[in-house]
């Protein structure tokens, strides 16, 4: 290895929505946001002996000399983001980050660092929903025994112009949140499939090319259920090679009835969508009351 190469965990975060933030709040108060909450992001670098490479608009690139480093950082920053008091006045949008990250070798030129391993952390952002930090086999594999996080296994996927299939981890932050992992009958491949869910006039898909939608009280939610006993972020519905799986994170837990079985209370756990159903945020389904979501999952070559 070069005297200008090492190995380095390479992370990015990523603020959420932050082109929403200036359409909702205007230009001046949504600047206002971004930059609290990049600064936020940058204490919790420099607390875990952190360097931040540079920022391009609302995302920051820093590496650590670990990466259990990274990893304390990455969850150092979205309990920090997460606790954030409002900045602005009736300020009703409460920002979230994203986060990737990867280990590996990098060369530095000039205060930047280029390599497949900053292109590999990049795709790690890209997969990582709002609130999630995402990365792969080989950093939890350099991860050192005991450190106590919570890790969940929860895909495996092809990464561009790269050999084979990677298997993706979620690095859990959240107290609410169990650590699940993803079983093996689960894996199936159907690249057709598709859940469609229905709500208040709105419909989303969940399928191979938008594999997470998020469901909670929090306006960054693809799905927002504006009422008491939903979490801020209540739960997930993720597509798993031809599966739907709803994971629920909430504090009141989660009601769904798939059609032919009995109605499910799922808390802190998950469940497998199938053919068609009700989804309920925190009381049993009706299907008369408008904050039931329905949901329809089809097959290739169906619906």
């Amino acid at each position: 290895m070069s005297q200008d190469s090492q190995v380095l965990a390479i992370l990015f975060a990523d603020i959420s929505g932050s082109t929403g933030m200036y359409e909702h709040l205007g230009d001046e108060n949504a600047h206002k946001l971004v930059s609290r909450c990049l600064e936020v992001i940058s204490e919790a670098v420099a607390r875990h002996k952190g360097t931040i490479v540079k920022t391009i608009g609302d995302e920051v690139m820093c590496t650590f000399a670990a990466a259990e480093l990274a990893v304390q950082a990455a969850i150092g920053m979205q309990k920090a983001v997460d606790a954030m008091l409002p900045i602005l006045p009736n300020q009703s949008i409460k920002p979230n980050i994203r986060v990737g990250l990867h280990l590996g070798p990098v060369i530095m030129r000039s205060s930047d660092i280029f390599g497949d391993a900053v292109n590999m952390a990049a795709r790690m952002v890209e997969l990582a929903k709002p609130r999630q930090i995402i990365t792969n086999q080989q950093t939890i594999h350099a991860l050192p025994e005991g450190i106590g996080i919570d890790i969940k296994c929860i895909d495996r996927t092809t990464i561009k112009g790269k050999a084979g299939e990677f298997i993706i981890y979620e690095i859990v932050w959240e107290e609410e949140t169990l650590t699940i992992m993803l079983s093996g009958d689960l894996i199936m491949s159907s690249a057709d499939s598709r859940c469609r869910l229905m709500f208040r006039g709105k419909e989303l898909c969940v399928d191979s090319s938008n594999p997470a939608v998020t469901l909670g009280r929090q306006a960054q939610n693809d799905l927002v259920v504006d009422n008491a006993i939903a979490s801020r972020s209540h739960a997930r519905i993720e597509y798993h090679r031809g599966r739907f799986i709803l994971i629920d994170q909430s504090t009141n837990g989660t009601y769904v009835k798939n059609k032919g079985m009995k109605q499910a209370f799922v808390h802190n756990d998950e469940i497998v969508l199938s053919d068609q159903g009700l989804i309920s945020i925190g009381r049993e389904t009706d299907e008369n009351d408008p904050d039931t979501i329905r949901f329809s999952c089809e097959e290739p070559g169906k619906g």
